[in-house]
């Protein structure tokens, strides 16, 4: 009976604040308010408050809402897991690997020290040449 009161006060007092803003000219905040406010009023009316009334006050309620708490727990525990697992997976190449040479080792997964700068790979001859040609062609130009 207590809960019903509230409830119906509650939304009393709602739509009172959803009329004032909606006096000032804010009728979009003013129907949001007001739909706010119902949403007490229609639990009464519908008999929810009552069922979570009768509820609250139940141990086999608790009991439920515990065991239903630890089933959630359990599936999010192994979701969480099955994920970490298929990320390993993914970074180390486990699963669904086609590698052209099946005797080749796998990438690297470690980290390369934060002083060493990774190695540019040498052009052999004339290659290299002409790139430096290009580079100094651009330097000269710009006066550098």
């Amino acid at each position: 009976m207590l809960a019903e009161t509230v409830c119906s006060a509650v939304a009393v007092a709602g739509l009172g604040i959803a009329a004032i803003t909606a006096y000032r000219k804010r009728y979009l905040a003013a129907t949001r308010i007001a739909a706010y406010a119902l949403v007490p009023l229609g639990l009464v009316m519908t008999g929810v408050i009552d069922w979570l009334a009768s509820s609250a006050f139940s141990l086999t309620a608790w009991i439920g809402f515990g065991l239903l708490g630890v089933a959630w727990l359990l599936f999010s525990s192994t979701r969480t897991i099955e994920r970490r697992r298929a990320g390993r997976r993914e970074t180390t190449g486990e699963e669904g690997r086609t590698a052209v040479a099946p005797a080749a080792p796998g990438p690297s997964l470690g980290a390369a020290p934060r002083g060493a700068a990774p190695r540019p790979q040498a052009k052999a001859g004339k290659a290299a040449e002409d790139d430096f040609s290009d580079i100094e062609a651009i330097l000269k130009k710009h006066g550098i």
